[in-house]
């Protein structure tokens, strides 16, 4: 639905046999095209994202102001631990919201907070998100012309 790669796949031929009157490499592309479209229907795909472990160290005072950024960006807190007169958070954060995070965390924070991360896992993404991904990719695969079989 979204022209985006497919993957964790397999694919078991079972049958198949070829006439000299109707088999052609065309025909051979068009089923598997036909199988794999119908194949993907049935088997309600994800769409997936990557999930960044970050982990934010800041001063003791904008511990909340923090942990309310993380919530705004989807984030899932796993841990916060004090150390002296700081803080850390463990968090889960989707990539495509961690864009900006650096200047806010730093605005936030009068410049005292730090963070680094790492990519953790693929996860699917919320379901509103995957619903505006299928219609903006219906929207720009109606201007195109079709080049379907």
């Amino acid at each position: 639905q979204l022209g985006h790669p497919v993957t964790g796949l397999r694919v078991v031929l079972k049958d198949g046999a070829t006439h000299v009157v109707d088999s052609s490499e065309m025909a051979f592309k068009t089923a598997a095209k036909m199988a794999f479209k119908q194949a993907m229907e049935n088997a309600k795909p994800a769409v997936l994202e990557p999930i960044m472990s970050v982990e934010i160290q800041c001063p003791e005072e904008f511990q909340g102001q923090v942990v309310g950024f993380v919530n705004s960006v989807q984030g899932m807190i796993s841990s916060t631990e004090n150390l002296f007169s700081s803080v850390v958070v463990q968090c889960e954060v989707p990539l495509n919201r961690m864009f900006g995070f650096s200047s806010n965390l730093r605005s936030m924070t009068q410049g005292k907070g730090e963070f680094s991360m790492e990519y953790l896992r693929h996860a699917p993404v919320m379901e509103n998100v995957r619903l505006d991904l299928i219609k903006k990719h219906q929207e720009e695969q109606a201007k195109k012309p079709s080049n379907d079989i």
